[in-house]
Parts: structure tokens; C-alpha cells; sequence
């Protein structure tokens, strides 16, 4: 149990995760993406009369039961097999983080922002809410999100994907080294 209660490194996660695009394209020629299930989730659950929502998303119920299978995992791995230690951070890391203003490591996530507390900050209320619109719209504007496109897109040779996961890399370096630190000052 202590292997699976312990972060693993990428030599070994990174492979794991690399074998599920052949596996799922072995067993039942499925793709892997997570954000194509909110359209058929709502589409099964909204009776509106919206096109985008028109389309048999019966034949790919089994996209359903892998989201469910990640909460379920993710609730089990929480409550049942989580690490009481802390989470480790380099210590670089947490002094600049400091530097910014983030103080509480104690979570997964700084309470200083990811709070319910910390939403009724300018602060918390850029990074949650607006960057959570940011994210939504972006994953619609690319066409999928960053599991869709860099596993199996680009394992699937898609130039398209390719292109995405570059764009991903070079907004997420942009948004660490040049945006956040100007956010962390709200």
C-alpha cells in the first residue's frame, strides 16, 4: 500500500498513462479525451433545443462510465489511500511562492487562493472563476482539452494536436514566468 499511497515519478506514471491510448484503441477503437463528456452529459440531461447537443451520444455512453470510474477513483484515492504527509514541494518552489504571497502549503492546492474563503477575494475570484471560464473556452476553441490532445493526438500522429500541445506549453510557461506573478499581487 505505501507504493500507492507515495507520488510516482514520471519514469513510471508517464509510460502508465502512455499505454491507455493503445489499450483503448486495441480493445474498443476509442479515443481518449475527457472534455467531449460534458457535451454528452448535457446533451443526455438538458431536453433543450440546441443543435450542438442534437447527435447520438448513446453510442459513446462508455465515455460516461471513464468519468465516473475517475471520480469514484479520485474519491477513493482522497478519503482511502491519501499520503498524511505533506505534499512535497521544492524548497525553491515553496520560497518563491512565498515571495508572491502564498503562505499555506498545508492542501494540494495554496488555501491562500483555492478557498471558498479565499472566492470572495479579487484574487481568488480571478483564478477560480475566470480562469475556469478561460480554461473552458480555451478547451472548446482547441477543440479538446490537454489529455485529448497531447495523449492521443499526438500518439495518433494528428497535426492538429501537435500544434495545440505546443500552444498549451507556451501559454502555460507565459502564464507562470510573465502573468501569475502580476495575479499573486491582487
Amino acid at each position: 500500500m505505501d507504493i500507492i499511497k507515495q507520488s510516482w515519478p514520471w519514469y513510471a506514471a508517464g509510460p502508465l498513462i502512455g499505454l491507455i491510448v493503445p489499450a483503448l484503441l486495441l480493445l474498443g477503437n476509442k479515443t481518449f479525451g475527457i472534455s467531449s463528456t460534458l457535451r454528452q452529459i448535457c446533451a443526455a440531461c438538458i431536453p433543450a433545443d440546441i443543435s450542438f447537443f442534437k447527435y447520438d451520444w448513446k453510442k459513446e455512453t462508455w465515455n460516461l462510465f471513464f468519468i465516473a470510474g475517475i471520480v469514484i477513483g479520485g474519491f477513493i484515492a482522497a478519503h482511502l489511500l491519501s499520503n498524511p504527509g505533506p505534499v512535497g514541494i521544492n524548497p525553491k518552489t515553496t520560497g518563491a511562492l512565498q515571495q508572491q504571497g502564498i503562505k499555506d502549503f498545508t492542501g494540494l492546492l495554496p488555501q491562500d487562493i483555492f478557498s471558498f474563503r479565499g472566492l470572495a477575494t479579487l484574487k481568488g475570484f480571478v483564478f477560480i472563476v475566470i480562469g475556469g471560464f478561460l480554461v473552458g473556452f480555451g478547451t472548446r476553441y482547441a477543440g479538446g482539452c490537454t489529455s485529448g490532445h497531447a495523449i492521443m493526438g499526438i500518439s495518433s500522429l494528428q497535426w492538429p494536436s501537435l500544434v495545440a500541445t505546443c500552444c498549451f506549453m507556451i501559454g502555460g510557461f507565459v502564464m507562470t514566468w510573465l502573468i501569475l506573478p502580476y495575479l499573486l499581487q491582487l
